[in-house]
């Protein structure tokens, strides 16, 4: 056991130095981008708005009402804004993502005043992870024990859930939900406006607020304007639904590290078992040819718990299969007066660990609160340069869910590297020590924990575990060339991560000048 402490202490040491030197090895910072660069999806109205227009008749325009969008309507509509939403398509969505609330969302859902929508929509209360490893398992639990019994992660139909908060936000008589598609920003001299969009009958029309808040979703076609975006796709997932089957570990969501990427399984009703199975790359076996049937069948059901084989295979012979891809996509913004962007539109991570939404929420409470002060947003300058600190006070939870999603999709990936094999083992070894070694990386995982010091010291500590392992009793020559791989590795994973975060705002935000900043005064 004392080589386990060793390697907790020193992981701890080597994950502060990490980071110390990566900081100063750190580029320059990004090249700002002109506001209305993008002439796709920002049309200039110079001489053509005037205040007053009878289209200006909201104090904050939303675009899109998925889980951020929705979820914002409402919070700012209980503080009194008039609130204006324009959503594509304001029929019930069916997605096989966004299907799992950690509980540090179901937290934010409730400082919101939302936790009533995921009630009567059949959600299922998920209190941990199961992970399974070539014929072994661990149960790892979330360390509720300092909050209310109600709190935990929730499981249900993505659009379900939804449904329940744009029904939530249309009960406030200041809330207005219109279904159209947004076509472009209106700009004029380097301010957002308001919109230009298509009606549901298809006429033209515009929209003027003083401020736009862009939520319209991974397929955004609008964060040109205000983000630098660079989105990555380092997998698919291949969704089925399992019918009337009974989980390993009930109320627990389950990762299999198969081969050559993980499985998950978890409860999205109380007779449904969502099945997201990861394919590496961005394309995935051809469903009409009878591909995908094959690699379903052959690779991944030998790797099915038991339990859940028979329900797998019943759930591929009825052939609904849907295939989602999996995007990542750090934040980049453009402080643009007049506009802001939100949800997967401004950030993404691989959704390994289903911490999107909470991600989305945080940011949600942590920009109510900003604007909470603010009676009159005309002043979309300084409203802009006001809002800039929004970019810094967000990091401490979307940084830690971001790297922790990302780094740990590539560590549970299979690898021909003999290194990364030995960090994958590792990390399941690690965390089935119990105590400490798992409930401070599922308190990550789950949004109850967001300090991402603690996750880099985690991190290097399986690593520092793993090469420990490859040491004792007695060291080799080529085990001690795999132990300085492994750690080379780790860092290879991890540390591109935090660069891409943006590590002063990560580890040193009270550096940042717009951390203090304080609300205009009126």
């Amino acid at each position: 056991m004392e080589h386990f402490v060793l390697g907790t202490i020193l992981g701890t040491l080597l994950g502060v130095l990490g980071v110390y030197v990566f900081f100063f090895k750190k580029s320059g910072a990004r090249k700002e981008n002109e506001i209305g660069s993008s002439t796709t999806n920002t049309t200039n109205i110079d001489g053509e708005y005037r205040s007053g227009d009878v289209s200006d008749d909201s104090d904050v325009i939303i675009v899109g009402a998925g889980v951020a969008g929705a979820a914002l309507a409402y919070t700012l509509g209980k503080d009194g804004r008039r609130v204006r939403v324009i959503e594509r398509d304001l029929t019930e969505p069916d997605r096989i993502v966004g299907e799992l609330l950690q509980p540090g969302g179901y937290l934010k859902l409730v400082e919101l005043g939302l936790e009533d929508c995921v009630e009567e929509i059949d959600a299922q209360r998920v209190f941990g992870y199961a992970l399974f490893k070539d014929g072994k398992n661990t149960r790892l639990t979330y360390p509720l024990e300092k909050f209310h019994s109600d709190v935990s992660g929730r499981s249900f139909h993505n659009g379900r859930f939804i449904q329940r908060m744009r029904e939530k936000a249309a009960t406030l008589p200041n809330v207005k939900l219109e279904q159209g598609s947004v076509t472009s920003l209106l700009e004029e001299r380097g301010t957002i406006k308001g919109i230009q969009y298509k009606t549901k009958s298809g006429e033209e029309n515009k929209a003027y607020a003083p401020l736009t808040i862009v939520c319209d979703g991974c397929f955004s076609n609008l964060r040109r304007t205000l983000c630098e975006p660079k989105v990555e796709v380092p997998s698919c997932f291949v969704g089925l639904i399992l019918e009337n089957c009974q989980l390993p570990y009930a109320n627990h969501g389950h990762v299999i590290l198969g081969d050559p990427s993980p499985i998950l399984f978890y409860p999205i009703s109380s007779t449904e078992v969502r099945c997201l199975v990861d394919v590496p790359g961005q394309k995935v076996p051809s469903i009409s040819n009878g591909e995908m049937t094959n690699y379903l069948k052959t690779t991944v059901a030998p790797q099915v718990p038991t339990e859940l084989h028979q329900a797998f295979l019943a759930a591929v012979e009825k052939g609904n299969v849907r295939t989602m891809t999996n995007r990542s996509m750090p934040a980049a913004p453009h402080p643009t007066p007049g506009a802001l962007l939100l949800g997967d539109a401004f950030n993404m991570r691989h959704p390994l660990t289903g911490g999107g939404m909470t991600v989305a929420l945080s940011d949600i409470a942590v920009l109510h609160n900003l604007l909470k002060p603010l009676r009159d947003l005309h002043d979309a300058p300084t409203l802009c340069k006001y809002l800039e600190c929004f970019y810094t006070l967000r990091k401490p939870v979307a940084s830690t869910i971001n790297t922790l999603a990302n780094a740990l999709y590539k560590v549970f990936s299979a690898s021909p590297d003999e290194a990364r094999t030995e960090m994958r083992q590792a990390c399941f070894d690690y965390l089935s020590l119990g105590g400490v070694f798992s409930t401070g990386p599922v308190a990550l995982l789950s949004g109850l924990n967001p300090r991402p010091l603690s996750l880099v010291c985690h991190f290097f500590a399986v690593a520092i575990y793993g090469v420990g392992r490859l040491l004792l009793p007695f060291p080799s020559p080529k085990r001690m060339w795999i132990g300085a791989r492994l750690i080379s590795s780790a860092s290879g994973i991890i540390l591109p991560i935090i660069k891409a975060e943006g590590i002063r705002q990560m580890f040193f935000p009270k550096t940042v000048p717009a951390y203090y900043r304080a609300p205009p005064t009126e």
